[in-house]
């Protein structure tokens, strides 16, 4: 079977990275794509250009929806995608907060239908590797993660500066280190937050927020997220025997590029990849009933939990 996929938006991420990945995909066809703009909808090259989200959703020939919309918008689609009937793959991070994501878990669990979180770079082969290493004991007991994912923006008019719209550099990039912290320590079950400290932009969203936390009563961790530091993507863990670290290749967002890891003093070179493929193949496989990686429920709520934590915890604020 051929997994039928239909857009909800048809921005950056849906038009550089999703769409090619769709095409080139086995298992999926990129059938349908609603958007504010049928003209832009139409470059995704689908076979249908539907005028409105609802039309979409109502088509029968749609099985499963990806979602590109602001932050604010996720819920609310989300839910009414699954209602319809629709599998559903949502782009990070999946709620403003903890209690939206479990809502829209649970009405994915209500309708019987998938709901995932499309963190893509999980999908990587080297990030998957790193897993594997820090649960083998390679490098022994991970002592401490070190991450980081900056870049100076000079988006204007965009949602990610809009608070009410769930913008600031937590939300979009800190939930890719928060993903890594569930990923390498058993869900990162407990966070305490040791130091932690931000700068808020003129409308009001986190330009900067970079925070250390203890996880688990052990592993200590740092991330600095940002909108106006130089571009910078870092992913270190260290244990008590070594450490794994990213190479060539952005950290988090490597993508059609090769990529390496580091393992102790031991280089390991990964083939030019696309996460995106990957990840759209993957889903694919498991809505057709057959083998496949998924990030889980559990892991999504866990991040949106971190995420909550870390923006509600009071802290010294720059303007």
């Amino acid at each position: 079977m051929t997994v039928n996929w239909g857009f909800l938006g048809a921005g950056f991420v849906a038009s550089r990275g999703l769409a090619p990945a769709v095409h080139a995909s086995r298992g999926a066809n990129l059938y349908a794509v609603a958007s504010r703009d049928e003209e832009r909808s139409a470059t995704l090259e689908p076979e249908r250009v539907h005028a409105t989200y609802d039309d979409l959703l109502d088509d029968e020939r749609v099985d499963a929806v990806y979602i590109s919309l602001s932050n604010s918008q996720h819920l609310e689609w989300v839910t009414k995608s699954l209602e319809a009937g629709k599998h559903v793959l949502c782009e990070k991070p999946l709620g403003l907060n903890a209690s939206e994501t479990e809502a829209m878990f649970e009405c994915a669990s209500r309708h019987d239908r998938l709901l995932i979180e499309a963190v893509w770079g999980r999908w990587h082969p080297r990030f998957a590797r790193m897993v594997e290493v820090i649960a083998s004991g390679t490098i022994g007991a991970i002592e401490h993660i070190e991450t980081a994912f900056t870049f100076t923006s000079e988006m204007t008019d965009n949602y990610r500066l809009n608070p009410a719209m769930g913008g600031g550099a937590l939300l979009d990039v800190g939930c890719y280190q928060a993903h890594a912290w569930v990923a390498l320590t058993a869900g990162a079950t407990d966070i305490e937050i040791s130091e932690l400290s931000r700068v808020v932009g003129p409308t009001g969203i986190d330009l900067t927020t970079d925070v250390s936390v203890r996880i688990n009563n052990g592993v200590t961790a740092h991330a600095v997220s940002s909108f106006a530091l130089p571009s910078q993507q870092q992913f270190i863990v260290r244990g008590s025997l070594g450490q794994v670290s990213t190479e060539a290749g952005e950290s988090f967002t490597t993508w059609n590029e090769a990529s390496s890891l580091r393992i102790n003093d031991v280089v390991e070179e990964f083939a030019v990849t696309n996460a995106f493929v990957e990840m759209v193949e993957s889903v694919s496989r498991v809505i057709d009933g057959d083998e496949g990686w998924t990030v889980s429920s559990a892991d999504s709520i866990r991040v949106a939990h971190i995420l909550d934590i870390i923006a509600r915890h009071p802290s010294p604020i720059v303007i």
